[in-house]
């Protein structure tokens, strides 16, 4: 089988911003799949889009590939190329994002692929209004995991981090967690210890005794809304106003973290809640969740151990990206 991932080598097509997702997840995972990948890095074109489609399509003509494979930030690629492509071969778009865009981005996009995949199975209903039928349910993953980790030896450097961009309600839960003498060490995007490496971040996972995994949508609690001028104004234009799973909710254990995570809509069809994954619902029970872990290690060695075994056998994208290949391969 041949295989066309159309990706970006590096996080948003900027080379200073590190490797993407695409790179360190995607292209390997189609990598143990077949042995005939043949990525294409479109990266160099984002600001050449009409260089862009005359490119994708000379390559994709070229290769003669089963499967061309598109993960779609914005308008890349025109409908006339896609529906070109569409014509020829079995093409596929990763909808990441359908809990906030399907009617601003995905209705207008999904017809022009052979198969989608969405990670949002309220969306499902959505796509039959618009008589769009070739959609698999699918879910985030990790990017990779760490082999044979001898839970005894771990070095714990936090007792409790955070890795993700910042955002109004982020800001307001760490503030919170300080008042309260609760240190939350912070990375990523906005944070004064900024982006780190996929590397580092492995690394954060497993050295952290608990790793927060905040929402990034406005939340309705009246005290962060009202809580500055700025978070206000946020909740009032953001357009994320519904929960998703994301990745970080299988990378954290893949790399022997253990996780709290505010609780998502269907978190439970991936992890055991309480066995495999801690949840929290509120400020306050996140307060005392986060208290009750550290004071019983040997109850969060448990879950830890636990959710690190069903990730690394359930929840990587090699695993997803297999399913999904094999479902499409039956009606090829």
């Amino acid at each position: 089988m041949k295989i066309v991932p159309i990706l970006q080598r590096y996080d948003y097509g900027i080379k200073s911003r590190g490797d993407s997702l695409d790179y360190k997840a995607l292209y390997p995972a189609f990598k143990q799949i077949t042995d005939e990948v043949y990525p294409f890095w479109y990266d160099e074109y984002l600001t050449k889009k009409d260089e862009l489609q005359k490119r994708v399509i000379k390559f994709v003509d070229d290769v003669r590939p089963d499967i061309v494979y598109f993960t779609l930030m914005k308008d890349e690629f025109s409908f006339k190329t896609l529906d070109y492509l569409k014509s020829k071969y079995t093409t596929i778009n990763w909808f990441c994002d359908d809990q906030w865009r399907f009617d601003s981005f995905t209705k207008y996009y999904a017809p022009h692929f052979s198969y989608v995949i969405t990670v949002d199975r309220f969306a499902l209903d959505k796509y039959k209004e618009i008589s769009y039928k070739n959609v698999i349910l699918s879910q985030w993953a990790s990017f990779g995991f760490n082999k044979d980790i001898d839970f005894d030896k771990i070095y714990y450097r936090y007792d409790v981090s955070f890795v993700g961009a910042t955002s109004g309600y982020r800001r307001w839960i760490v503030k919170e967690l300080l008042k309260k003498g609760i240190k939350v060490v912070c990375f990523g995007y906005g944070w004064k210890n900024g982006r780190v490496s996929f590397e580092k971040m492995a690394e954060i996972f497993k050295t952290s005794k608990i790793n927060l995994n905040i929402s990034n949508s406005v939340s309705y609690d009246i005290r962060y809304m009202f809580s500055s001028i700025r978070t206000f104004r946020e909740f009032l234009i953001s357009n994320k106003r519904a929960e998703q799973i994301k990745a970080r909710n299988f990378e954290i254990p893949t790399f022997g973290g253990f996780q709290l995570t505010n609780y998502v809509p269907f978190l439970e069809d991936y992890f055991k809640i309480g066995e495999e994954v801690a949840v929290y619902t509120s400020l306050e029970d996140l307060l005392l969740k986060i208290k009750y872990y550290l004071e019983n290690e040997s109850e969060r060695k448990r879950i830890l151990v636990k959710g690190y075994s069903r990730a690394i056998n359930d929840h990587t994208y090699s695993h997803r990206l297999k399913k999904i290949i094999e479902e499409i391969r039956i009606n090829l």
